[in-house]
């Protein structure tokens, strides 16, 4: 029986597509359901800020095999980078890296994220948005900083859901 290519291709692009959605109402889901359990008052920010630290350490530490100092610290820096578009892209976004504009460090670009849609439909706010995608990001660096015995600094300089249109990353060595 001869395959159509093309109607193959299409159908995993679909379930990628499908399963990257699903990944990011997974975490809505249960960011609804830990503050279904919590206590009357309970900031839903900080409930927010906890799941996105929490899963970028662990985020991280699966970052930890694929990095190596080999290139030294520019292209570490590079390479980390990489690494943290890597993972916007594997949830639907559009990232890449590029070179900074002073010596040590590196800019990661999003010009395409598909958080705030799906936060909207769960009533979040876009600043909450904002700050979790930063505390996830800055949470992936802890373990990778002790491992490789560098201090590792992350800021956010532009955020989709604060109406810049592009997310955009300095990652550095902090002082």
């Amino acid at each position: 029986m001869p395959v159509n290519a093309e109607k193959e291709i299409s159908k995993l692009w679909r379930n990628l597509h499908a399963a990257q959605g699903e990944i990011i109402k997974m975490y809505y889901r249960m960011r609804e359901v830990a503050l279904a359990f919590a206590p009357a008052g309970t900031d839903p920010l900080e409930v927010g800020l906890k799941a996105a630290e929490m899963i970028g350490r662990d985020v991280g530490k699966n970052l930890l095999p694929r990095l190596n100092w080999l290139k030294g610290e520019e292209g570490f820096l590079m390479q980390l980078g990489a690494a943290l578009a890597g993972v916007w892209n594997t949830e639907g976004g559009i990232a890449g890296v590029e070179q900074g504009e002073r010596p040590g460090e590196v800019l990661i670009r999003c010009t395409r994220c598909p958080w705030p849609s799906t936060a909207k439909d769960f009533e979040v706010s876009m600043e909450e948005v904002a700050l979790s995608r930063e505390r996830m990001f800055q949470a992936m660096l802890e373990d990778i900083s002790v491992f490789f015995n560098i201090p590792l600094k992350l800021e956010m300089l532009k955020a989709i859901p604060r109406g810049h249109g592009v997310y955009l990353m300095r990652l550095s060595k902090a002082a």
